[in-house]
C-alpha cells in the first residue's frame, strides 16, 4: 500500500525584538505569504518576538532578504526557514490568534466564538491577503471609523485587503459602499469575508484604484502606505466629501505627508499614532 502523502509547507521565521513587529510584518506580506503568525504570547520585557510566515512554494531566499532589507538596516533580525506539515500551520493560526478587541469592534476567525459582547462582530478568514486586525494601521483606522463615521454615510475603501474596513462600515451601516484593490485575490478573499459577515450585498468590490471616474464618498479610507498615497493624493482629497482617513504611514513618514498635504493648503489633519505607525484625519 503506498504511504500516504502528507502536504508540506514553508516557513519563514524573523527573529526580533518587540519594536520591529510592525515593520517585519509589512515587509514580509510582500511575499504573499499564505498567512503571518506573530507570537506574542507570555512575552518578557525585550525578549524577542516570533514572526512567522507560511509558503506552500518556498521564495528564492534573495527575495526573502530583499523584503527585509529595509528592516535588517534598522533591526536587528534572525531569519531561518524550516518546513512544516499542513496541519502544523492551521493549527498554529487556531492556536494563537484570537479575538482581537479594537474600539467599538471585535474581529475574530471563524472558528472561535466570541462571549456575548456589545461590540460589533466581525469575522476573518487568515490568508494571504492583508488585514486581518493584529496590524497596527488596520487598528488605527478601525479606530477612527469607531470614533468618527456615521451610519448612512456613504463610504470608499482604497486598497482595501480583507475587506475588513469596509465590513466594518457596513455593520455601522454605511450605505453606497465601494472597496477596491488592485490585487485580484484579495477583492476575491473580501468577497469571502464579506458573505461570512452577512454583508455581501452590501458592497460593491472592484479589482483597480482610484480614477477621475470614481464616485465621491462621505467618509474616505486609505490604508495602503504613503508612496501609493501621495500620488493619488489629489484624487483621495477630492474624492472626499465629509472625511478622508490615510494610514499606512510610519511615523518618520509624518513630515513627508504632512509637506504634502500642506502644499494643498490642508494644516488640520489630526493625527494617530501606534507604535512605529501613524493614520491622518482630515476633515474636508
Amino acid at each position: 500500500m503506498p504511504a500516504a502523502v502528507v502536504n508540506k509547507w514553508f516557513a519563514v521565521d524573523v527573529l526580533c525584538g518587540s519594536e520591529a513587529v510592525d515593520s517585519v510584518e509589512d515587509a514580509i506580506n510582500e511575499l504573499d505569504s499564505l498567512g503571518i503568525e506573530t507570537d506574542l504570547l507570555a512575552k518578557k520585557k525585550d525578549e524577542p518576538i516570533s514572526v512567522t510566515a507560511y509558503f506552500d512554494e518556498l521564495p528564492a531566499r534573495d527575495e526573502i532578504d530583499n523584503a527585509l532589507a529595509e528592516c535588517a538596516a534598522t533591526y536587528s533580525l534572525e531569519i531561518s526557514i524550516r518546513e512544516v506539515e499542513e496541519v502544523d500551520w492551521l493549527a498554529e493560526w487556531k492556536k494563537h490568534w484570537k479575538p482581537t478587541e479594537i474600539a467599538n469592534f471585535v474581529i475574530a476567525p471563524p472558528w472561535e466564538e466570541v462571549r456575548e459582547s456589545e461590540k460589533i462582530q466581525i469575522v476573518i478568514e487568515p490568508n494571504m491577503a492583508f488585514g486581518t486586525g493584529t496590524h497596527a494601521t488596520t487598528q488605527l483606522c478601525l479606530a477612527a471609523i469607531s470614533r468618527d463615521y456615521k451610519a448612512g454615510q456613504s463610504f470608499l475603501d482604497v486598497g482595501c485587503g480583507t475587506g475588513i474596513l469596509s465590513i466594518a462600515a457596513a455593520k455601522v451601516g454605511a450605505v453606497k459602499l465601494v472597496a477596491c484593490d488592485t490585487d485580484e485575490a484579495s477583492i476575491k478573499i473580501a468577497r469571502e469575508n464579506a458573505v461570512l459577515n452577512g454583508v455581501a450585498e452590501s458592497i460593491s468590490f472592484f479589482v483597480g484604484t482610484l480614477d477621475d471616474s470614481t464616485a465621491a464618498a462621505d467618509f474616505v479610507v486609505a490604508n495602503v502606505t504613503l508612496d501609493v498615497i501621495l500620488p493619488m493624493l489629489d484624487l483621495l482629497v477630492s474624492k472626499s466629501k465629509y472625511m478622508l482617513v490615510l494610514s499606512g504611514i510610519l511615523a518618520d513618514q509624518r513630515a513627508e505627508i504632512e509637506r504634502a498635504l500642506a502644499t494643498r493648503e490642508i494644516y488640520q489633519a489630526e493625527i494617530a499614532v501606534s507604535g512605529e505607525w501613524i493614520s491622518l484625519k482630515i476633515t474636508v
